[in-house]
């Protein structure tokens, strides 16, 4: 068993370990969400439109972590205009946005000498160097995203299933969708300079898209979601110490390996129900023989 204890015993994947459990629950509370309303392209677009904050940062030397908020805020604010717009589709405004931000942060980028290990650090992250500091922010974005999805579950769920009913019941479904995309935005700021956009990007989906093939309620798929994601990081973390591999990048495969693997067990147990009530409707047709 020292294969498998033996890594976590050294400080820094320890401290790996903790910092990506902490990213996949608050990327189960906030991804449910996202894979719930298919918002994974609106979130990709915005994972890759907090590099032109990032890139200015970097080259004045400012806090990176600023820098990605206030792109992704202008990202969102940019998204809920167009959304508004009737001449317009939500998917063709999210895709310009997307291009624009990401080539503005590359163009910025490529003036620095250090282009390459700015842009390798922004999609990969390093989460072998997360410090003491980076937890308890990582932990303090934990309760945010905790007490949103309790505060706005409800309005969240309406909006998710029928945004008609959620308008006509009061629940504002238009702020719910601002909240929503702000709690998206919550993730993606806090874990992506200690993990990457690219494990961000795949906490975010994998687990929660790997749990909704086994609940059916959205507390039990967030609770799933942290479980996979968590599953993600250690066997990623595990994979890296003995193979070699780049940490970010081995939990991120991991958790999109995990999610083919449920959707494997998935199929095969609804094969196995199909053929159970089969097998039934045919013993309830032949009548038994006196």
């Amino acid at each position: 068993m020292d294969w498998l204890l033996v890594p976590f015993e050294v400080s820094f994947v320890e401290r790996a370990l903790w910092a990506g459990l902490l990213v996949s629950a608050i990327c189960a509370l906030a991804g449910t969400w996202v894979v719930l309303r298919g918002m994974a392209f609106l979130t990709d677009a915005m994972s890759h439109g907090m590099l032109p904050g990032v890139a200015i940062a970097s080259v004045l030397g400012g806090d990176l972590l600023l820098g990605a908020a206030l792109s992704a805020g202008a990202m969102a604010a940019g998204v809920s205009v167009l959304d508004r717009s009737r001449w317009l589709s939500r998917d063709t405004g999210i895709g310009l946005l997307f291009v624009g931000m990401l080539a503005t942060g590359v163009i910025v980028v490529s003036h620095s000498r250090s282009f390459a290990v700015d842009l390798t650090g922004f999609l990969f992250g390093d989460v072998l160097a997360v410090t003491d500091g980076d937890l308890v922010r990582l932990a303090v974005a934990l309760v945010v995203a905790v007490v949103v999805s309790a505060a706005a579950y409800r309005p969240f769920l309406a909006l998710t299933f029928d945004p008609r009913k959620a308008h006509t019941l009061g629940m504002r479904p238009r702020l719910a969708g601002l909240l929503m995309t702000g709690l998206v935005t919550l993730a993606m700021v806090m874990c992506f300079q200690i993990v990457g956009t690219l494990l961000v990007f795949g906490l975010l989906i994998a687990p929660p898209a790997a749990a909704t093939l086994w609940a059916n309620r959205v507390p039990l798929v967030m609770a799933g979601a942290a479980g996979f994601g968590a599953a993600s990081t250690a066997l990623g973390l595990l994979a890296s110490w003995h193979w070699g591999t780049a940490a970010g990048a081995s939990i991120a495969a991991t958790s999109v390996a995990l999610f083919f693997l449920s959707a494997l067990l998935a199929a095969l147990r609804n094969r196995r129900r199909a053929l159970i009530t089969r097998s039934e409707a045919v013993e309830k047709e032949v009548e038994p023989v006196a």
